[in-house]
């Protein structure tokens, strides 16, 4: 007998679990239902047609009801929203524009309703002039309203990935655009010793920040929308693009037996089967386990859906598929810049009680004597074992690739002394004979076999002065143009004639611009009887972090 799969919602985990059952089974009878009017889009796209940088809106359409009808016999109801499930009768009601309300039986669910944006209680949020973009209607709300009605000014209210990306395309647009941020810095997954430079990124081009500050009312005074925030501070704009969060849409679920988690999002196993078994989820509305830490957790990112709803299909079709966890690699490009990060932040870690150590280097994308080499920041996380735990990096070239080999190094349960044993492609323009990813494993794995102390300018600020000696081991013209307070300048290249300068009784915190010739001057003091530290990263981090 042909089993009849429902699968609700489309998108990506709902899609591709829709479309990989049809491959594994032609003839399974597949009923997908979506309540807007498009079942696969480019999601990620959106912030860019609404800038102009993508000009066709249908290249933003990846499949069509019809398309998926003639191509993989797949039977799409579109404007048809699912608004009870009954698993004790293995069926659904649905609310449909053009059907009315009707039952429909399954023999398989899966359950793909992805999230909502989050809209609190905040006085005057339903202005007609506050928009979320989460679908394509909401592309061309926000669209159509910047188009007609003249918009100069925007406030986006939040700071994550669709946030910042929204603002870089309004700018780019030629509109006038703050960002608000209640915590203090935006895009929550990076730490925020990385992060500072994607907000001075924004700053360059133009938008302003305010961080540490949330929404506390929207007053709309017909021309305009002013934004008021919790300090008293008010701003005026012609729009708002709420982005403070999203939600699991899984409300219709609750009266079911389908156990939910906390914050509301489907409790999965592994094989992405609910708890109850011929019913199955994928996307943004299910929990899972974070592949690092071990916690649950959510993550809306579409590489995860598309491989949970392709997982849920295999198991429905008796493949025996399992998803080991999520580790959140991200990318965002922000104007000029990259920002890239993958596995676990210090938050994170802290939050699960899991002790690690972290470098930071600033190599060139390629090889420095070939045109175009740009500096880039990378920072990495492990433990003492050496095994990776997470990653991040920024700058201007050559930031996605690293991030993406680390990646897979910590999908495969890497070490630092992997990064450093990896043979990566080498050519100038693309790179040097020291990879960044083998130069991040070679710090990582001098600090672990006590080559090398490391130290950060964090924990720095918190010695007692009188305890040590902060040395610039850089040139004399380099000390000129800038300098740590207090600090004692004697160049590497004299540091063995005059290491006699230097007093024994106390600790030496060497510092170069990036950290090598600290690491150097370290190995010369080191074996002449001193106590030494190297600071990760050098005079490059003061700066950045400025």
């Amino acid at each position: 007998m042909n089993k009849k799969v429902l699968i609700i919602g489309g998108v990506a985990g709902g899609a591709s679990a829709a479309t990989r059952l049809r491959r594994l089974d032609e003839h399974a009878e597949i009923i997908m239902f979506e309540r807007g009017e498009h079942i696969s889009f480019a999601n990620c796209g959106l912030p860019y047609y609404i800038g102009g940088v993508i000009k066709e809106r249908d290249e933003l359409l990846v499949q069509t009801a019809e398309s998926m009808k003639s191509r993989f016999n797949i039977d799409v109801r579109v404007r048809s929203e699912v608004i009870k499930v009954d698993t004790d009768n293995k069926k659904v009601t649905v609310k449909s524009d053009s059907k009315g309300i009707y039952e429909e039986t399954y023999d398989y669910l899966v359950l793909a309703p992805g999230a909502k944006a989050i809209k609190p209680g905040i006085p005057g949020i339903n202005s007609n002039k506050i928009f979320t973009l989460r679908n394509i209607a909401d592309m061309d709300a926000i669209k159509d309203y910047i188009d007609k009605k003249g918009v100069s000014s925007v406030v986006v209210a939040g700071g994550g990935f669709v946030g910042v990306e929204m603002a870089e395309n309004l700018k780019l647009k030629g509109l006038n655009v703050v960002i608000v941020e209640a915590a203090s810095h935006i895009l929550a997954p990076f730490d925020s010793d990385i992060v500072v430079s994607v907000e001075k990124e924004l700053v360059k081009n133009g938008v302003d920040l305010v961080l540490s500050d949330g929404v506390k009312e929207f007053v709309d005074t017909g021309n305009h929308i002013d934004v008021v925030l919790n300090s008293g501070k008010t701003l005026a704009a012609d729009m708002v693009i709420l982005s403070i969060g999203i939600t699991p849409d899984t409300g219709f679920i609750k009266d079911s037996g389908i156990k939910l988690g906390p914050k509301g999002h489907i409790i999965v196993n592994e094989k992405m089967q609910t708890n109850i078994e011929n019913i199955y989820a994928a996307g943004d509305a299910v929990e899972v386990t974070d592949f690092v830490t071990g916690l649950k957790t959510a993550v809306q990112l579409a590489g995860p859906a598309n491989k949970q709803g392709r997982i849920a299909a295999n198991n429905i079709s008796g493949l025996n598929s399992v998803y080991r966890g999520a580790q959140g690699t991200a990318i965002i490009k922000v104007f000029g810049l990259t920002a890239a990060v993958t596995g676990a932040n210090e938050r994170a870690l802290e939050r699960a009680g899991i002790d690690f150590k972290k470098i930071f280097i600033h190599p060139s994308s390629h090889a420095s004597y070939y045109p175009g080499a740009l500096p880039m920041t990378l920072k990495l996380l492990f433990d003492d074992s050496g095994k990776v735990l997470g990653a991040q990096g920024v700058g201007y070239k050559g930031v996605d690739k690293r991030i993406d080999v680390i990646a897979a190094a910590i999908r495969f349960k890497g070490t630092v002394y992997d990064l450093a044993d990896l043979e990566l492609s080498y050519a100038p323009p693309y790179s040097s004979a020291k990879d960044p990813v083998n130069m991040a494993g070679y710090v990582a794995q001098n600090a672990l076999t006590n080559k090398t102390n490391i130290i950060t300018w964090d924990e720095v600020s918190k010695l007692n002065k009188d305890d040590y000696i902060l040395l610039d081991v850089r040139t004399e013209g380099e000390f000129r143009r800038g300098h740590v307070e207090g600090a004692v300048n004697i160049p590497l290249n004299s540091l063995r004639d005059r290491a006699d300068e230097l007093d024994k009784s106390k600790i030496i915190i060497a510092y170069c611009k990036v950290g090598i010739r600290g690491y150097i001057a370290e190995r010369i003091l080191t074996q002449k009887g001193f106590k030494v530290f190297n600071v990760t990263g050098g005079y490059t981090e003061v700066e950045r972090l400025r």
